[in-house]
């Protein structure tokens, strides 16, 4: 073997020096604490055929009320009305197939999204409940209430009582006068995410947080600190031509309905005038398929509760079709 050159140990002692020369001091941060939802729910599964469920239970003593959100959404959009109902219900929501952290294989036809509720309703032993549904959520309230009246109380319309499969609606629907999907810049991090929710549909939220688990279902973040929508195109598609083209029978409810209907679609408090112009009560024939709900929350939350809580259960006397609430 060859004795090693200089130039070889004028190496090593440099790499020596510089491992032996002192480091500068590294900077410490505490780590920011792990999120947690604080509202007070456990979150749990159930299989029903051909899906898996993720659903939110608030418990409570009284009767059981579920409540069915809209598409797009998830069991989140109601953490707000639960809370406000408080424990005179045995609270429940959950993730239809597709959304949330539900499983995103179809069908998305209301016969397949009324048995995964009945299903639901099996697993977790519920013989009977009231049954709340927004925007969407009316189509499975309706073929529930038509289909198992024995297993449904009463059911509450929150901006529901539309029949989508309607041609009109659909006409109206591609026809809203403002855009309401994400562009690249508000997908680029979850907090520009949240910024955008939050000046498109929540602008008057006085405390943006108490969405947040709301919004850390909607999304995946990725590698690259992006975040995507849990939804894919191809499902949101799917649901969208299932919904429109699923009729509802309202002739088939024979247990007492309440309607409630938004004024606009967005929130009034919208910064942006043109599109507040644009969705005045009466400028056009889509002005009331909103979660407004979620802002005015407290009529809501009175109509609800006198419709469904114990001191209405009796002598209250209504017909089997969804009617319209009046206007203030």
């Amino acid at each position: 073997m060859g004795r090693p050159s200089q130039s070889a140990f004028v190496v090593t002692l440099l790499v020596l020096a510089g491992c032996s020369s002192p480091r500068p001091a590294v900077e410490t941060r505490q780590a920011a604490p792990a999120w947690t939802d604080p509202s007070p729910h456990t979150s749990g599964f159930v299989i029903v055929p051909g899906a898996r469920l993720n659903y939110l239970d608030w418990g409570g003593t009284g009767p059981n009320l579920i409540l069915i959100h809209g598409m797009g959404d998830n069991p989140h959009a109601f953490d707000g009305l639960a809370a406000a109902l408080g424990t005179q219900f045995r609270i429940i929501a959950y993730a239809r197939r597709g959304h949330g952290r539900s499983s995103k294989a179809g069908p998305f036809d209301t016969a397949t999204l009324t048995e995964d509720l009945k299903a639901l309703m099996d697993s977790l032993k519920i013989a009977r409940a009231h049954l709340a549904g927004w925007s969407m959520g009316g189509n499975e309230i309706t073929a529930m209430a038509g289909s198992y009246p024995d297993r449904v109380d009463r059911i509450v319309y929150l901006d529901a009582a539309y029949d989508w499969a309607d041609p009109r609606e659909r006409v109206a629907f591609k026809a809203l006068p403002f855009d309401l999907s994400p562009k690249p810049a508000n997908l680029a991090s979850p907090d520009a995410f949240k910024a955008w929710q939050v000046a498109t549909f929540y602008p008057s939220a006085g405390k943006p947080d108490q969405i947040e688990a709301y919004l850390r279902d909607l999304v995946d973040i990725q590698a690259d600190g992006t975040v995507k929508p849990v939804t894919s195109d191809s499902v949101s598609a799917a649901l969208a031509e299932a919904l429109f083209t699923n009729p509802r029978d309202y002739s088939r409810v024979r247990v007492p309905a309440l309607a409630i209907y938004a004024e606009t679609m967005l929130d009034m408090a919208q910064p942006d005038s043109a599109v507040r112009a644009k969705q005045r009560p009466g400028k056009n024939n889509f002005s009331g398929r909103s979660g407004q709900h979620r802002s005015s929350g407290s009529n809501v939350n009175s109509r609800e509760s006198k419709w469904c809580g114990s001191g209405g259960l009796t002598g209250t006397s209504c017909g089997p079709r969804p009617t319209r609430w009046p206007r203030r």
